[in-house]
């Protein structure tokens, strides 16, 4: 609680200026884009099943429209994810990567895993992780668009992680029985990410 109401605080700062704002929606949008193209790679090209497509076209979508949000603030241009038009750039563009890293590296100490075998459990882990914290990320980032009355909105963003979430916990549950300890762990990995990115958007974005 003590770290959401961190968080909140932080993102109440960010929608009270159009331009932090857009850059905010930008580097979630590029975050987004991330994982839709993440999952793409990850597909087998003959062996991908409808939970995969449909999680790989909805991330797509999110990047799309968060990205789309942006022309609802005045004077606020990001044309691409290039440095100047996110928050926290390099935390940015890592943040997925380094988590792929991580759970590579713990399923391969932890059960051994290889090949085909470790890529979809990477997949499983980062995108469980991922899911759990959207879930609190997209919730609070909504409540500060409702209580500064802004024009955007990503209620429909909040619908669908909650289905992914529930999507992915099946899955887990089908790959391993230990599953929920893994995925503890994952989210402990993902925490740690989640706390250097908010550190450095307040760092770097408020204390200049």
């Amino acid at each position: 609680m003590k770290q959401e109401n961190k968080f909140g605080s932080i993102v109440d700062k960010i929608v009270q200026s159009d331009i932090m704002h857009a850059k905010w929606l930008n580097s979630l949008s590029m975050m987004e884009n991330s994982g839709a193209r993440k999952i793409s790679k990850y597909e087998h090209p003959v062996h991908t099943n409808l939970i995969e497509l449909k999680h790989a076209a909805e991330e797509a979508r999110h990047a799309y429209y968060l990205k789309k949000q942006i022309g609802k603030l005045k004077g606020a241009n990001c044309p691409d994810y290039s440095f100047p038009y996110l928050l926290a750039p390099i935390e940015s563009h890592h943040y997925l990567n380094k988590l792929d890293v991580e759970a590579c590296r713990y399923l391969i100490k932890k059960l051994s895993l290889d090949g085909r075998a470790l890529k979809h459990g990477a997949y499983l882990l980062v995108t469980y992780s991922i899911e759990v914290r959207a879930d609190m990320l997209y919730g609070v980032y909504q409540n500060a668009l409702t209580k500064q009355g802004s024009k955007v909105n990503v209620k429909s963003i909040i619908a669908e992680e909650e289905g992914h979430l529930a999507e992915m916990q099946k899955m887990l549950i089908a790959f391993h029985p230990e599953w929920q300890q893994l995925a503890n762990d994952m989210c402990k990995v993902e925490n740690l990410l989640f706390e250097n990115w908010i550190s450095a958007i307040e760092t770097k974005e408020f204390n200049n």
